[in-house]
């Protein structure tokens, strides 16, 4: 494990609407190199606005943010959003570009050559198991919400980052979708040595998927650990938070007979 974590913030601090509403209260966070971290937490807790301080979509008020060391306050934002993969709720895919279009257009903005972008956009589709032939000449709007999500993941791989940020990516698909999509990204994460960074309302998911979890509420961070490590909290939130998947497995353990289908 390397001694400087790939992303740190120190003391950080972000408010709105002048002052008045505070959405990132003096947090601290270090994510290691390779590491898989979730951000939990309900709307308005400020974990999509800590996500977005850290390639400066927002621009933080207090404290000191740093990306492979250095500090993203004096790194030129364009150039830093262009080596951190950035995975939104929606895809948020250019309806007006192709598939392929889409995954190659931070390689074309980096000046690469457009042999080494085709073979890239190949590659990237056969990644996240899209039938190239099939997808690659595809508008977004010719697509399934998974398969859109499948093409916001390789667009955000696409210039080869270490880093990937995202921000409820699986939260607007089906239940069979979301796991499939969760569990192919989390072997990406592995096979690529990412270290990635997700937000998700969804504590099971979060659990599921991350090596450690983060819990937001009210713009401070409360917990931070791995999922044992957050069992043991005394914090009532917290707490809250793990029972819903707890009695979700007992539910399921009690209705679902074992040695079925499932």
């Amino acid at each position: 494990m390397p001694t400087s974590p790939l992303i740190a913030y120190a003391h950080v601090g972000k408010s709105f609407d002048g002052g008045r509403v505070v959405a990132v209260d003096d947090v601290s966070l270090e994510v290691a190199a390779g590491e898989f971290l979730a951000i939990v937490g309900g709307s308005g807790s400020g974990k999509t606005t800590l996500l977005r301080l850290a390639n400066r979509l927002i621009e933080a008020d207090h404290g000191r943010i740093t990306v492979e060391g250095e500090d993203v306050g004096r790194t030129d934002p364009i150039l830093l959003r262009r080596r951190i993969g950035y995975v939104f709720q929606s895809g948020g895919l250019f309806p007006h570009l192709t598939v392929g279009g889409n995954i190659g257009i931070t390689p074309k903005l980096l000046g690469w050559p457009q042999a080494e972008i085709s073979a890239r956009v190949d590659e990237l589709l056969d990644l996240v198991r899209l039938d190239r032939a099939q997808y690659r000449d595809r508008l977004p709007h010719e697509l399934s919400g998974g398969q859109r999500q499948r093409v916001g993941v390789a667009r955000a791989l696409a210039a080869k980052p270490r880093i990937v940020l995202m921000d409820e990516p699986f939260g607007a698909l089906d239940p069979l979708t979301r796991d499939a999509l969760g569990d192919d990204f989390r072997e990406l994460h592995r096979k690529l040595g990412l270290t990635t960074v997700m937000i998700t309302h969804d504590m099971t998911e979060a659990i599921l998927l991350a090596d450690r979890v983060a819990v937001m509420h009210g713009g401070k961070m409360l917990a931070l650990g791995t999922p044992a490590e957050l069992s043991q909290s005394d914090d009532a939130y917290v707490g809250e938070l793990l029972r819903t998947p707890r009695r979700q497995a007992e539910r399921l353990g009690a209705l679902l007979p074992s040695g079925g289908a499932a």
